[in-house]
């Protein structure tokens, strides 16, 4: 027997068409009668952060990390309205399955893997563009790195290049 699916974790990088991904995850919830928890992470590993702190204290980054967790949030449920309004206005509930939205720092992988494991998710979704000369040959290094140590079944989906009707704007 097939393990029932009721939490469907959406890992977007909310880069242009990863409302593309989305309509996966949405179409596995509306079929298992499962929630979508959305996830973004901000990649803040040390290198990043690192030049940051040069020029600021430890106080400031704090602030920066907080104001940059609720601006994104805004902006993810804005996006995330403008999806439901274009793709289910003929089916306004699926809206109500979205049960959380994440904004969260770190390692994006080990991020997502720290969150499927700490809310048991059934799966995950998330998109990957593929980079460099060989791109159909590799999936994104934050893609693989998930599947390489996830115990749960992820739907990896690959994101057009080219501009799709699913788009959720830019940030």
């Amino acid at each position: 027997m097939i393990p029932k699916i009721q939490k469907v974790l959406y890992a977007t990088d909310l880069s242009k068409n990863s409302a593309y991904a989305f309509r996966y995850a949405v179409n596995t919830a509306r079929k298992h009668d499962a929630s979508i928890h959305i996830l973004h992470v901000v990649d803040s590993r040390p290198l990043a952060e690192s030049y940051v702190l040069l020029h600021t204290s430890p106080t400031r980054m704090d602030e920066i990390r907080q104001g940059t967790r609720e601006d994104l949030a805004t902006k993810i449920e804005a996006r995330l309205q403008e999806f439901a309004r274009r793709e289910l206005k003929n089916d306004p509930e699926t809206l109500k399955r979205v049960a959380s939205i994440q904004i969260v720092f770190g390692d994006p992988a080990e991020e997502i893997l720290k969150i499927a494991a700490t809310m048991q998710c059934d799966i995950v979704v998330m998109g990957t563009h593929g980079k460099g000369v060989i791109s159909h040959a590799f999936l994104g290094s934050v893609a693989e790195k998930v599947l390489h140590r996830i115990g749960i079944p992820v739907y990896i989906i690959p994101i057009p290049r080219d501009d799709t009707d699913i788009t959720l704007g830019e940030i």
